[in-house]
């Protein structure tokens, strides 16, 4: 791979939206882009090779973290409807945007709920960026 091909000042355009509710922003770091299917190996008389059917998908966890939101946070909204009780579904993409705000890859999540929000650790007294987590489940992406 040549340097010119790392993604220096890259980032991740999110856009999460649900019934009521949305994430949506640039986040620094996401994880958990992944899919696992489970499989059922199954044996016919007469076959010398198996043959694998589908039997589940696993849930995965998508991880996002950004810097602090300073303007009104939509995510507080979902925040205060999973709190009161509603199951809201969120679909839409997350897009790896190059230095030049250009993207170079999407990922589509569908049916994915808010599972934790961790807010960030507040220190006047230290010159680290507070990062805030937001933590939800889903099938896999696409």
């Amino acid at each position: 791979m040549l340097t010119s091909d790392y993604l220096s000042g890259s980032f991740f355009q999110v856009a999460l939206i649900g019934p009521g509710a949305a994430i949506m922003g640039r986040f620094t770091a996401v994880s958990g882009l992944n899919m696992e299917i489970e499989y059922e190996v199954y044996n016919e008389g007469g076959l010398n090779y198996p043959r694998f059917f589908f039997k589940e998908s696993r849930p995965q966890v998508l991880v996002l973290e950004q810097g602090v939101v300073t303007t009104l946070d939509s995510v507080s909204l979902l925040m205060a409807m999973t709190a009161s009780g509603m199951s809201i579904p969120l679909a839409g993409t997350v897009i790896l945007m190059d230095s030049f705000g250009k993207p170079q890859r999407t990922w589509t999540i569908v049916g994915a709920y808010l599972r934790k929000y961790v807010g960030p650790d507040l220190n006047s007294n230290q010159p680290a960026l507070a990062v805030s987590r937001i933590e939800l489940i889903y099938n896999g992406c696409y």
